[in-house]
């Protein structure tokens, strides 16, 4: 049974103290119904639960235009409906009281990967932060964890190290769906924060993305599929050295490389390494920006053989 999500049936879970509630909702490209029907659109119809006031977006923007990573963007004014877009990554990551006046719910309906180091579940937790602060009752929709929602990895970092690609103790790969984070964030860190979680329905935790019957969509331009997404919370930390994560390619965080590396020694190397479930074929590939833009890049490609027994960190 395919899963259900909570935007799929939001008439049947919104409560009912918050009919005519003016909300302002936290989308992006990926926050779509299982037929594809954007959030915005679905909470635009549903006039006769709620006031659809202002729209937030975070890293990547709300319609996924920046397409290099950490690149901000600045609030408009949606062209169609004349209510607010205001950008989590801007001047601000956090919402201010401004950007909340004059709302009485904020919803989330993002679309996570399952990796600590995936900047939405921090704009959700600051998000969550200022609704505390303000009063505002924070309304999440679930979706799946699309790695699944069984493996872990890696232990949680230490506090000391605190930052936008981590803002409380997680593991790297954290196994958990957006709602239920949001749980954890108010439980252990944000206990004055009035939230309520709208269930998924048919999603059990060992589940991949592939076997919800649900459609993918690049919650980020550099998460083309859902390959990316199962190497991404080992590979990303490529992103703090001179080797190419692949950005600029068609198969970013699949294919890697640097233009001083010996791909057939390179990829010798990691075969003979003993990681499961995955093989590394050599690989040459010339980015179009980020890292060595315009040179030839010498590595491998990533193929995942079993990602039951795979381990990307």
């Amino acid at each position: 049974m395919a899963v259900r999500l909570a935007i799929d049936h939001l008439p049947e879970l919104w409560p009912a103290r918050l009919r005519g509630a003016r909300v302002g909702a936290v989308l992006h490209p990926a926050s779509v119904s299982s037929q594809l029907v954007h959030s915005s659109l679905v909470l635009e119809r549903a006039s006769d639960l709620l006031r659809l006031s202002a729209l937030f977006g975070p890293q990547h923007g709300y319609l996924g235009q920046t397409q290099d990573n950490m690149i901000e963007w600045r609030s408009y004014e949606h062209p169609r409906l004349g209510i607010p877009v205001r950008s989590l990554y801007g001047e601000h990551r956090e919402p201010t009281l401004e950007m909340l006046g004059g709302l009485d719910v904020l919803l989330i309906d993002l679309q996570d990967i399952g990796a600590r180091y995936y900047t939405f579940i921090w704009t959700m937790f600051l998000c969550m932060k200022a609704c505390e602060q303000s009063g505002i009752e924070v309304v999440v929709l679930d979706r799946p964890n699309p790695i699944n929602g069984v493996a872990t990895e890696h232990d949680v970092f230490d506090p000391a190290f605190r930052s936008f690609v981590g803002l409380h103790p997680l593991p790297i790969r954290h196994g958990l769906t957006i709602g239920e984070l949001a749980r954890k964030f108010q439980a252990e860190a944000l206990p004055g924060c009035k939230l309520e979680v709208l269930p998924m329905r048919s999603w059990e935790r060992a589940m991949w993305f592939d076997q919800t019957g649900l459609p993918w969509v690049m919650p980020s331009p550099n998460m083309p599929t859902l390959d990316t997404a199962i190497v991404y919370p080992g590979m990303c930390l490529l992103e703090g050295t001179n080797i190419s994560e692949g950005r600029g390619t068609t198969r970013p965080f699949e294919i890697f490389g640097a233009p001083f590396i010996d791909a057939e020694g390179f990829c010798r190397a990691l075969n003979s390494s003993g990681l499961s479930g995955v093989f590394f074929r050599e690989n040459y590939f010339q980015p179009t920006f980020h890292k060595f833009a315009g040179e030839i890049c010498a590595g491998a490609q990533m193929h995942v053989t079993d990602r039951e027994t795979f381990r990307p960190f």
